[in-house]
């Protein structure tokens, strides 16, 4: 049984929305499960399950478990976002093959169908991550202690779409490897105020020998960028994209990660495309423009006056 995992909270409702829209654009039939983000879910729980069939992840326990254990582990000052380790319980839910995907992503094609390529493998990511190196994931001190090689720098991956098999891990596997990397915080870059991506990789990239996992860019023919921070995707007319750099192939999928989506923002016509899509009234961007609180105002005066 195959399915997608999102986790979102009600703040995140219109990311929600938009990536369900080109989710059932081109699949109206895959299952997909909501792991709440924290305790103010029930809106978006709501809303996604009457008009796109989401399901809520059935074991709330043993989400508040593993989000408690991390918490034990980690303290309150390792993360930014300690509660997007709750994601992890994708591995004990219930398809036995999956896919995660962050809320900040929409999609362009039947993006379950990546799926296939866990004939071959247990472990499946889709994305131009390790080009950029170890920032954001990983500082040299992991690899001058030789943790991870050299070679392990080519299996880097974005935590924000990835796709694995029921059971490849317990729960034990989890406290055990964060324990591991609570004790070597020196390891990890968060720098830019990561949070579980360096820690995900670095338990696929300990745990998985390099022939059970596999990164679908590197399969024959290549594959099609994805970060909404590379300016050279060019419309298809049917509110996808094509990576020119990859001969003109159609991309999977699209992620703002890192990248506030508002108007103005890095194909900000194709995200506001599926917020709305079906829907009778499409405001204009003025009407969507984030409102500035007075201590955003206050900080961006003082921010003008040094400069």
């Amino acid at each position: 049984m195959r399915g997608i995992y999102i986790t979102a909270n009600d703040r995140f409702l219109n990311l929600s929305i938009a990536l369900l829209n080109s989710i059932r654009h081109y699949d109206p039939d895959i299952p997909v499960t909501l792991i709440p983000y924290d305790d103010k879910a029930q809106e978006v729980a709501e809303y996604l399950g009457e008009h796109y069939h989401v399901k809520l992840y059935s074991d709330l326990e043993q989400i508040q478990r593993i989000s408690d254990q991390a918490l034990k582990i980690f303290g309150d000052s390792f993360f930014a976002r300690p509660n997007q380790f709750r994601k992890q319980v994708c591995w004990f839910g219930d398809y036995d093959e999956f896919l995660y995907i962050d809320t900040d992503i929409v999609v362009f094609d039947k993006i379950i169908a990546q799926l296939d390529a866990l004939d071959q493998h247990d472990f499946l990511c889709l994305d131009y991550q390790h080009c950029g190196g170890i920032k954001n994931v990983f500082t040299p001190d992991i690899f001058e202690d030789g943790v991870l090689s050299d070679e392990d720098i080519k299996g880097i991956f974005n935590g924000g779409w990835w796709a694995g098999r029921k059971g490849l891990f317990d729960e034990q596997d989890l406290y055990d490897i964060f324990a591991e990397c609570a004790a070597h915080p020196n390891y990890f870059d968060f720098t830019q105020k990561t949070s579980d991506q360096p820690i995900i990789n670095y338990m696929i990239l300990t745990r998985l020998k390099p022939e059970r996992r596999f990164n679908l860019v590197n399969q024959p023919g290549g594959a099609p960028g994805s970060w909404a921070g590379s300016s050279q995707f060019l419309p298809t007319g049917d509110a996808a994209l094509i990576d020119p750099n990859h001969s003109n192939k159609r991309l999977h999928y699209l992620h703002w990660a890192g990248i506030r989506i508002v108007p103005g923002c890095p194909y900000w016509d194709i995200w506001k495309h599926y917020r709305y899509l079906n829907s009778p009234v499409v405001p204009p961007d003025s009407a969507l423009v984030p409102k500035v609180s007075f201590g955003q105002r206050t900080r961006q005066w003082l921010k003008k006056l040094r400069s």
